[in-house]
């Protein structure tokens, strides 16, 4: 995105006001809690509620735009349709958002062609920060995944307690099964499984589709096959596809490892000057905030909630500004135990 660069003007402004009013906005996001790919500018909405006591930020922060690199399932879901712009209105700043896999949308911050990214792969996440890419990572909402297919489930998976277990009977069947194929979140976490089932996946069973959730699922139904989905895209999607979920994630006391927490964070102003840090940091704010939070708990569709808020707590929890292996530990994922803390504290019972 060579628009992005702005020429001597453009830079100069971003300069002179990171120099002026980073440190006020940090303090914001900071206070707020302790706790392929398409284009689009969603048209401004209005706003349900003040975000604070004080008076909102000025208007047109950094240069008046936010690119926002994104996961398909924020998009496909029609969360950001609800979200984005609440944000705009407050802080009169237009939402340029790239919808694309996790893996891309990383890779498109990395590059500076992003102003902040909102993804779901704790493991590649961690490793933009740990490259210096990424700053001031804060959680965000989180859900879980799902294990879909037919209804009439020719590989015998339905109601399995694992996983691992469900996805090595499907090889050994050779049942179809969808995978993204595009180093995206859902494809990540796809892959850990196999690699935990100890299966290599490869035949004529096994399908990448190289598209985003919401068009693996329609050719999941289209072919009778089988395919791991985020339980948002597939709840949005579910009256409009011959799937039914066969294996539960945590939300629905299944296993962990289906867990599916959301982060944002601000691409590096020291790595790539051309950002617009001032809207990345008003933007964390924004999501974190009472507000945010209630707009993302609020949004349902098919009569379902599909994100689960977790910004705000209480208590203190460093771990989601570093890396999970900050502390020495080896970790690629959000600790069982965390996440289930998580699933205690916000999803409603009965859910």
């Amino acid at each position: 995105m060579s628009d992005r660069d702005g020429g001597d003007e453009g830079t100069t402004r971003r300069r002179l006001m990171q120099a002026t009013g980073v440190a006020g906005l940090a303090g914001l996001a900071g206070c707020s809690g302790s706790g392929g790919g398409s284009t689009d500018a969603p048209a401004t909405g209005e706003s349900e509620g003040d975000m604070s006591t004080t008076e909102p930020p000025d208007p047109n922060v950094g240069d008046g735009e936010l690119v926002l690199a994104t996961t398909t399932s924020t998009y496909d879901t029609g969360l950001l349709d609800a979200i984005n712009p609440l944000f705009q209105e407050a802080f009169g700043v237009t939402v340029r958002t790239i919808s694309q896999g996790t893996g891309a949308a990383i890779e498109t911050g990395r590059n500076g062609d992003a102003d902040v990214i909102l993804v779901h792969a704790r493991g590649p996440e961690d490793e933009f920060l740990r490259d210096g890419a990424g700053i001031n990572r804060r959680d965000v909402m989180f859900n879980d995944f799902v294990i879909v297919g037919p209804e009439d489930d020719p590989a015998g998976i339905d109601g399995m307690s694992s996983a691992t277990e469900a996805f090595a009977t499907i090889a050994e069947q050779e049942a179809t099964f969808l995978s993204r194929g595009d180093d995206s979140g859902t494809n990540t976490k796809e892959l850990n499984i196999w690699e935990a089932a100890r299966v290599e996946p490869a035949g004529s069973w096994y399908r990448e589709t190289g598209q985003g959730m919401g068009d693996t699922l329609n050719q999941a139904s289209q072919t009778g096959g089988y395919t791991l989905s985020d339980r948002g895209t597939y709840l949005s999607q579910q009256n409009n596809i011959d799937l039914v979920i066969h294996v539960q994630g945590p939300l629905r006391d299944g296993p962990a490892i289906l867990q599916n927490p959301y982060g944002v964070i601000p691409v590096n102003p020291a790595v790539h000057d051309n950002v617009n840090y001032m809207a990345a940091m008003a933007y964390v704010s924004f999501l974190t905030s009472p507000m945010g939070q209630a707009a993302i708990e609020e949004y349902t569709a098919n009569g379902s909630q599909l994100f689960f808020p977790n910004a705000l707590s209480e208590e203190p929890d460093f771990q989601q500004y570093v890396p999970q292996d900050y502390d020495g530990a080896s970790s690629a994922s959000v600790s069982p135990e965390r996440f289930q803390s998580w699933v205690d504290e916000f999803v409603p019972e009965g859910f």
